[in-house]
């Protein structure tokens, strides 16, 4: 199963790294509005989108991470699912020429995508670095920071997430990310759905068990920094999901719990 899942999710960013797939099934971002305005709407200044080569921003986010993560000269950073790179050129120029800046994607189209993009920018703090969040290509202790924008939630195994986040932290390194979380349990029907999956909402957890996964593995002083609806109307609109509605006799009631049901969380704790 967590193969299959991998598989469909890596599938789905590979095609949007080759332009090849010019809407990833999330709201605010290509569907219906510009990477850069989608940004905006998470959160990210005029300064940070223009900041930027050209491609690296690709607008999939939940929210603005770097933003909340309070980076310090010298730090070195780890981003989960680094995608074009956006978050990491952000955090390159907070860490400065001293820090350094680690961004791990498990597609390698995004990953020639992020390494062009930092050729292009002149990033020399900042590599690149294949490989899946669950067994990341990192040292024990080695980083200060782990920030993640939108990506545990498409893992099939986030408990690993949570503990690999935790081996490859300092001792009082910090954890920032934004996410996706439920409030209630979504039904059947989206679960199965691939563009649900590759969006962002079927493989969410629950908030209360999302934050208990956390501190399991050892963070102390996990909170819920932010918390806003999310709104999946883009993904409502998709042709496949459209088709599942009709061949199911989904009512407008079921749809609104869902709707109701979604949320995007940013999230801290320190490794004790």
């Amino acid at each position: 199963m967590a193969k299959d899942v991998r598989k469909v999710v890596r599938k789905k960013y590979s095609k949007i790294a080759k332009g090849e797939q010019p809407c990833c099934g999330r709201p605010n971002t290509c569907c219906n509005s510009t990477p850069e305005s989608a940004s905006k709407k998470m959160g990210y200044a005029d300064d940070d989108v223009k900041s930027v080569p050209k491609g690296a921003n690709l607008g999939l986010g939940c929210g603005n991470p770097v933003a909340l993560a309070s980076l310090k000269e010298g730090e070195t950073v780890l981003d989960l699912g680094s995608g074009g790179g956006f978050d990491c050129f952000l955090a390159s120029k907070r860490v400065g020429k001293e820090g350094k800046v680690i961004g791990v994607d498990m597609t390698p189209e995004m990953l020639e995508k992020a390494r062009a993009n930092a050729r292009k920018g002149g990033y020399k703090n900042v590599e690149f670095r294949l490989g899946e969040i669950e067994n990341l290509p990192v040292a024990d202790g080695s980083v200060d920071i782990v920030i993640s924008n939108c990506v545990i939630n498409l893992s099939p195994d986030k408990e690993r997430v949570f503990d690999e986040t935790y081996r490859v932290l300092r001792e009082g390194g910090r954890l920032m990310i934004s996410d996706i979380v439920l409030h209630e349990e979504l039904p059947d029907f989206v679960k199965k759905i691939e563009t649900a999956l590759t969006g962002c909402v079927a493989g969410a957890m629950i908030k209360e068990e999302y934050l208990k996964a956390i501190e399991q593995v050892g963070f102390r002083g996990v909170k819920v920094v932010n918390e806003t609806k999310y709104s999946i109307e883009s993904i409502l609109n998709d042709p496949e999901v459209k088709a599942a509605i009709k061949r199911l006799r989904i009512t407008k009631e079921q749809l609104k719990k869902v709707a109701d049901s979604v949320w995007s969380i940013k999230v801290c704790g320190i490794k004790s």
